[in-house]
Formats: C-alpha cells, structure tokens, sequence
C-alpha cells in the first residue's frame, strides 16, 4: 500500500535525520568521552569508535533505504549500549518537563525497533527486496 510505504519513508528519514545530527556532532568533536566511558566498563578504549557505525552509517543507510533492517538493528544496538555505558541511573526518572528522562534515547531505540522490523518500504534505493530491506 502507498500509504504504508510513506509512513515507512517518514519513520526512517526521522530517526535517520534526527540521528545523523549525533553523528556529525562526534565526526566533528571526537568521541574521547565515549572511549572513557567504555574504558571504565572494561572494554578497550576503541571501541567507543564504534559509536559512528550506530550514529553516521547506519542513519545514512536509513535515510537512502539501504540495509535497512539492518540500519535498524545498529541502532537498537547504539542505543542499548547507550543506555547501560550513559544513562543506566536515569533508566526510571522523569525530566524536568515531565516526561521520562530518557524520551529521546527511548525514541532512537524504539523507532530503531520499527524500522528493523517493518523495512524500508518501496520509496527507498532498495526497495522492498532482500532480507535487510
């Protein structure tokens, strides 16, 4: 149906938009603070690199509709991983304004979800076809 295709386009323009933001923030400051924090949790610094795999490719492969289920998934795997090394404390707070603390983070993850389990729909490079479309 056309209109499940457009509503798929504008799932993964949004969340491959609004994330790529994050990304070129970290292309253009670095992710030192990310390399601590998984340096902390006992893992070697570098992988903190792997931020831009969850924050620059895979939003590009979201909003061109290539790999897309599996641009779905890179995000729900950032955002996890966001979670436990970032915000594991404020899992259960609401913000200032009332809302969960997390709303934003909770967005990435879940529309993260949707796309990894709905596809790209027609109005992608892809198209419907392959297993990660």
């Amino acid at each position: 149906m056309a209109s499940d295709d457009l509503g798929k386009l504008v799932l993964r323009l949004t969340l491959g938009i609004l994330l790529l933001f994050h990304g070129v923030s970290k292309l253009m400051h670095g992710v030192s603070g990310i390399e601590g924090m998984v340096a902390a949790h006992g893992l070697p610094a570098f992988f903190g690199s792997a931020v831009y795999i969850g924050e620059v490719v895979a939003p590009i492969l979201l909003i061109i509709g290539m790999y897309t289920r599996l641009a779905g998934w890179l995000v729900v795997i950032n955002m996890i991983v966001a979670f436990i090394l970032v915000h594991s404390g404020q899992l259960f707070e609401i913000g200032g304004s009332g809302g969960w603390k997390l709303e934003l983070q909770g967005f990435y993850l879940f529309c993260g979800l949707a796309v990894a389990l709905l596809g790209a729909g027609s109005y992608s490079v892809k198209g419907r076809g392959g297993k990660w479309n």
